[in-house]
């Protein structure tokens, strides 16, 4: 007797998601930030380590493994094999190579091709502070070729000046990246921290309708006097927790972001309703 597919039956209101990001054995980074918080909110998760090192890169020092585009198709392949590539969720974060970041492609398109509805979501990392750390070949395939086929994105604001070539320097600034990126496809933007004027800022918009403008918020968020890795991994895992709990209020999903990710790190969160500011 066939086993059961057990890929077919999701948690009530959640989803399976698929995630496709790096893994450090010390540290939280990538999947070790993205798949917990994940699983707290009622998804199943199957990860799949883009790189397995020992630390994160921020240190003198690191070790390990980098998965290559054929490894990816080999678990794919697996996957499929065992009808259990169903997904409703695929979310991407740190991709190290091209061709890495090619094959990533194919898989959107082939869950696609098993779940029309698939819900993308990439958070396309690629440096901060004015500095890239990974190929600058990378800039192009992002902006030509996964934008166009993510449902969300989730760029800082170096990687939104990247993606649009569009420099990001006041707020109206952040919200005009947003609406660049929506005419690529993606429904929903986040650009995750800006910093002006000493202010960290979140810039949110949704376009529900193509012909529509954009519903369009911010969030303003305490700095903390730290430095901080996997944040922004977090941060894009759990938008994509709570939008979809709140597909239709992309404010509310990011407060709640926000205010879960305050926290983690030690602060007081940020109340739900008092902080998004509509179309301003």
């Amino acid at each position: 007797m066939a086993p059961p597919i057990l890929s077919l039956a999701l948690p009530s209101e959640t989803g399976r998601v698929l995630s496709i990001q790096s893994h450090t054995v010390q540290g939280y980074v990538g999947n070790k930030s993205a798949v917990f918080p994940l699983q707290l909110l009622g998804y199943d998760v199957d990860p799949i380590n883009s790189v397995q090192f020992s630390n994160h890169t921020g240190y003198p020092t690191f070790k390990g493994q980098v998965l290559n585009g054929q490894q990816l198709c080999d678990l794919i392949e697996g996957l499929e094999a065992n009808n259990l590539l169903y997904y409703t969720h695929l979310l991407t974060g740190y991709i190290g190579s091209v061709s890495f970041l090619t094959t990533v492609l194919e898989v959107v398109s082939k869950l696609r091709s098993i779940n029309p509805k698939l819900t993308y979501v990439c958070d396309p990392v690629m440096g901060d502070d004015g500095k890239l750390y990974v190929p600058s070949e990378l800039v192009s395939v992002y902006r030509e070729k996964v934008v166009p086929v993510a449902s969300m994105l989730t760029p800082n604001q170096f990687e939104a000046e990247q993606l649009t070539g569009f420099r990001i320097g006041s707020e109206r600034d952040g919200r005009e990246a947003c609406n660049i990126l929506h005419a690529a496809r993606p429904s929903k933007v986040v650009i995750t921290s800006i910093n002006i004027e000493d202010n960290l800022l979140l810039i949110g918009s949704h376009q529900k309708e193509k012909d529509q403008s954009p519903e369009q918020f911010k969030i303003v968020i305490p700095k903390i006097p730290a430095y901080f890795t996997g944040t922004g991994d977090l941060t894009t895992a759990l938008l994509l927790g709570w939008s979809n709990k709140y597909p239709d209020n992309l404010d509310k999903a990011a407060e709640l972001a926000v205010s879960s990710l305050q926290i983690i790190v030690g602060v007081f969160p940020i109340r739900a309703g008092t902080t998004a500011e509509d179309n301003e």
